[in-house]
Parts: C-alpha cells; structure tokens; sequence
C-alpha cells in the first residue's frame, strides 16, 4: 500500500467514525421507531429543565462570584483576627508553628484546621 492511499484509508475511516458517533446520541434518545422519546426520557427532561436555575445574565453572575469571593474573604479575615486575639502570632517565625496555631483554636473555638 503506497502512503498516498493509505492517507486516502485512513481519512475516509476517520469520517465514518466521526459521522456514526455523531449519530449514535440521536438514537440513544429516541425510544423506536416512532422517534418520540420514551416516557422516562421525558420525565427527565422535565425534571432538569425545572432544576434549572432561571437564566442569568453576565453581569449578574459576575456580581454574584463578587459577593461569594467578599463573604469569603471577610470570614477568613475575621477568623484570623480571632486567632490573633487568642495568641496566634502569623509573622513571628516560630519553630513550634503548628501548636500555637492549634493552640490558637482552640481558644477561639475555630474548628481546627487539617490534621496530621
């Protein structure tokens, strides 16, 4: 087989490859012969287009992450600042660094961090 046909083979069987696994998603949704989708099918259609939040545009959705990254940000500072309260010291290069911390939240009562 020369290399300009076997170029030739393996395009026209990357076609028929690509043409059937486009095709196969349109079968698997369609109950038979009729090509209504089967009850089920349509009960979870209608199931996801009702668990589907409404449509929100751009702005508001970047508004939204603003206000997630906000609330997120405010509680890890006010955390920190119990901690700092209660003993812990963040600059002070400390070699015994994981008990004050430990110690730390324990007297704030903050849940304690990732154990060892």
């Amino acid at each position: 087989m020369t290399s300009a046909s076997a170029k030739k083979l393996s395009v026209l069987l990357a076609s028929v490859v690509l043409s059937v696994a486009s095709a196969a998603p349109v079968f698997a949704q369609t109950a038979g012969a009729g090509g209504s989708p089967a009850p089920a099918d349509a009960n979870a259609a209608n199931a996801m287009a009702a668990s589907k939040p409404t449509a929100t545009t751009k702005a508001e959705q970047k508004a939204a992450r603003k206000a997630e990254r906000k609330q997120a940000r405010e509680k890890k500072n006010a955390e920190l600042k119990a901690l700092e309260a209660h003993g812990y010291q963040p600059s002070r290069n400390d070699p015994n660094y994981p008990t004050d911390l430990q110690n730390a939240q324990k007297k704030a009562g903050i849940g304690a961090g990732a154990s060892q």
